[in-house]
């Protein structure tokens, strides 16, 4: 097969992710599950290169040669649109590559919490979707741009590395910027879109010192700003923000990030009990005085208390969602219990 072929073939399955690596065959991620293409040939080094060659520009190879890395966007006209990330493994080219819908999913489609909607309507402030790569991150922040499109009028401008899903003006005007293509950096973009007369700035990760302090002073100064973290909680969120900065920088951090950040959803996914397809879970922490009196006094560890107390809030921990997902007959119990905070006592609770 072509790697036309192969992408047909992902989209096809159902599958969310398919690598190419010598000397296995294609190997797809079906419902977080890795299964090789059995019926077809280890690939090759010539035509993992071959598939690389279709994949990119010019441009981009000589990139990809020189720093030994690439991600970038793929399309397929009336099929999808793919990440794909390249590298070298024992001296031979590897590709990974995510199928990403040319349809952004609404959240009341992909089952989102409710809070999903009014974050992505604040007028100022700083609002992350955290948690383990894969988890569909991207894909939540993408429901909450696309809720804001058709509801607000606003400029939307995203800085993403590569553009996976593309928006389509409603509302909203939406300028959407490629590390490569339109950037060197995430830290320099940012600075720069703050002179371009934006509302809403989405950043597609706070990865470095420079991007978190110029997305906090964004927030600070009147702008909604969307962004992803790998962390796998709210509390570690925060002090994985505070963390980047010098020692003697981290209380006034602190008090700043108790002021501009109004939410923090940590998600997870896991199998659908009784067929295929996942289904995500929520930690839900908005910022109430008493959540922004915690992170100002660097009382994070008593953070999931007040999740646990704070529903009519629209918080919840990690391990309520579970709860609510077993309960619902949305998973089972099993895969609930590996992502429980206290799976000892998720355990007990549940028998």
């Amino acid at each position: 097969m072509d790697i036309q072929e192969l992408l047909r073939l992902v989209v096809e399955k159902g599958a969310s992710d398919l690598h190419l690596r010598v000397p296995s065959p294609p190997v797809l991620r079906i419902d977080g599950l890795l299964g090789p293409l059995e019926d077809l040939p280890g690939v090759t080094p010539q035509y993992v290169k071959e598939c690389l060659e279709q994949l990119t520009t010019e441009k981009q190879r000589e990139a990809f040669y020189n720093e030994l890395e690439l991600d970038l966007a793929y399309s397929v006209a009336g099929l999808a649109r793919f990440r794909v990330a390249a590298y070298f493994q024992r001296g031979t080219i590897s590709i990974a590559i995510r199928q990403v819908s040319l349809k952004i999913p609404t959240i009341d489609e992909l089952g989102l919490p409710p809070v999903c909607k009014s974050l992505a309507l604040r007028t100022n402030g700083l609002v992350l979707v955290t948690g383990p790569t894969g988890s569909g991150k991207s894909t939540t922040l993408a429901a909450m741009i696309d809720h804001l499109n058709k509801t607000e009028r606003r400029n939307v401008i995203t800085i993403e590395d590569p553009i996976e899903y593309v928006y389509h003006n409603e509302k909203c005007i939406i300028a959407q910027r490629d590390l490569g293509d339109d950037f060197e950096s995430f830290s320099v973009a940012l600075r720069h879109t703050l002179r371009q007369d934006p509302d809403v700035i989405l950043v597609g990760e706070m990865r470095d010192l420079d991007t978190i302090a110029t997305a906090i002073t964004a927030a600070e100064t009147g702008h909604l700003v969307l962004s992803t973290v790998h962390t796998m909680s709210a509390p570690q969120t925060v002090d994985r923000i505070v963390d980047v900065f010098p020692a003697h920088q981290q209380e006034q951090i602190r008090f700043q990030v108790s002021l501009v950040l109004e939410g923090v959803l940590s998600q997870h996914l896991l199998p659908r009990a009784g067929g295929r397809g996942r289904v995500a879970a929520f930690e839900i922490m908005m910022s109430t005085d008493a959540i922004r009196n915690l992170i100002r006094d660097g009382r994070t560890d008593q953070i999931p208390s007040y999740l646990q107390t704070g529903r009519q809030h629209g918080m919840q921990t990690m391990d309520q969602s579970l709860e609510d997902l077993v309960r619902g007959g949305m998973v089972t119990v099993e895969e609930a219990v590996v992502r429980a905070s206290k799976p000892d006592e998720f355990r007990r609770m549940r028998m």
